[in-house]
């Protein structure tokens, strides 16, 4: 799975190369939900348009939403990000579009993830934690 799609661009290379070796490939659409100017990801009010596109494409099943949180000097901050991909999150499930079956909300890391997981977060990446700060 692809955890960080965030343009139409990237998801038609991702279908052309699919496509080359017949394969269904899973992504996470990645979304700035902390308005972060230094983070990928399309903006919140964006998404429901790139759904519709991401549709599109026959070798792209769209499984989710991810984000990577903004650095908040309080705790609140973090929150709400979170918060708004989860209502994302649960509103996109509702709509029910062709190839997008909403199953991972991907956000929290090291610093976060406990936050994460209390907003709805069903997938943290916590390779800090686990494997110590990058050199």
């Amino acid at each position: 799975m692809i955890h960080s799609v965030d343009s139409l661009h990237l998801l038609a290379e991702i279908n052309r190369q699919s496509e080359k070796i017949g394969k269904m490939m899973d992504i996470l659409i990645q979304v700035n939900t902390a308005a972060d100017e230094n983070k990928f990801g399309i903006r919140p009010e964006e998404l429901d348009g790139f759904l519709q596109q991401a549709t599109r494409f026959p070798n792209i099943s769209v499984k989710g939403l991810m984000t990577i949180g903004r650095q908040f000097a309080d705790e609140a901050g973090t929150r709400r990000s979170f918060q708004e991909l989860h209502k994302l999150f649960v509103d996109t499930k509702e709509k029910k579009y062709d190839n997008i079956n909403m199953i991972f909300l991907s956000m929290g890391m090291s610093a976060d993830y406990k936050i994460a997981i209390e907003e709805g977060s069903n997938m943290v990446r916590i390779g800090t934690s686990i494997f110590g700060k990058r050199k």
